[in-house]
């Protein structure tokens, strides 16, 4: 089976069924949550929530598993394990390890794909290690469990700008995905009325080298995909620039007025590849 990442991915919580096919419709792919977005109380009642929409007699029409992933609880938990026994009876194969922090806790999921959330201070020191195990296809970095783990009270600034340390961890966790050649999921936007600010940081994900970033609430999903989705200026320009380097046949050159090369190449044919995944 091979997954769809997409740029726009959204959570919905596991035991709310009701709302399964309508987050699938409208994001790349779903993330059915297991973790925070349900209670400890309710959490038996979402996995079998999960079980209930698969096979014929099923109410929910059942999801695409190339288009859905399951949030899953720490490792080492009680909920942990609980979530794996009903996985086993699912077709979903793609896992998002809620707080991983070591290479060592992927082995439990060596039947997964794995989405490894770095969201803990050890998470974010440990990511290269994370983004090396063989079943782990993205690294995604989450702010606010990790400024709770060093004891912090917030993420952001008055200015709803990063504060320095979620900043390096954000960096940490892109960086570590691009050396094993795994995706990088941006963090989430908590202010969902805010669509601005929500625009410019997916922006910034976009040029930063996130392959997608996650989404809390429908209205956000738009955006993203707005973000990702290049100009008919932007494909214009890198059309061009990639039809001059062809002509020109050598490794640096002009072109109006400004020295390019291997890299401002690359950026070029990113641009083409996003616009290929939006037409």
């Amino acid at each position: 089976m091979t997954f769809v990442m997409g740029p726009a991915l959204l959570f919905c919580p596991a035991d709310r069924p009701e709302r399964y096919q309508k987050a699938a419709e409208r994001a790349d792919a779903v993330i059915l949550d297991l973790e925070d977005a349900v209670a400890p109380a309710e959490k038996q009642r979402a996995r079998g929530a999960i079980l209930a929409q698969l096979g014929a007699e099923a109410e929910v029409p059942e999801l695409d598993p190339s288009r859905t992933i399951i949030r899953i609880n720490p490792s080492g938990t009680e909920e942990f394990e609980k979530d794996l026994h009903c996985l086993a009876h699912t077709p979903y194969r793609t896992v998002m390890l809620a707080k991983t922090e070591s290479a060592e806790q992927l082995e439990a999921l060596a039947d997964f794909h794995v989405i490894a959330l770095c969201e803990t201070a050890a998470g974010v020191l440990n990511a290269p290690a994370i983004a090396a195990a063989s079943n782990v296809v993205a690294l995604m970095w989450g702010a606010e469990d990790l400024l709770a783990s060093l004891g912090g009270t917030s993420s952001r600034k008055d200015d709803g700008g990063y504060r320095a340390v979620a900043l390096h961890a954000r960096s940490s966790v892109l960086l570590a995905a691009g050396a094993f050649g795994k995706e990088a999921v941006d963090a989430v936007y908590v202010n969902i009325p805010d669509l601005a600010g929500l625009a410019l940081e997916a922006g910034d994900a976009v040029a930063s080298g996130f392959s997608s970033k996650a989404c809390i609430h429908p209205t956000q999903v738009n955006v993203v995909r707005g973000a990702y989705a290049p100009s008919e200026a932007d494909v214009a320009e890198a059309t061009e620039l990639l039809h001059a380097a062809a002509t020109a046949g050598s490794g640096v050159f002009q072109y109006n007025g400004k020295m390019v090369d291997g890299p401002i190449l690359k950026h070029a044919e990113a641009t083409i590849r996003r616009a290929g995944a939006h037409a």
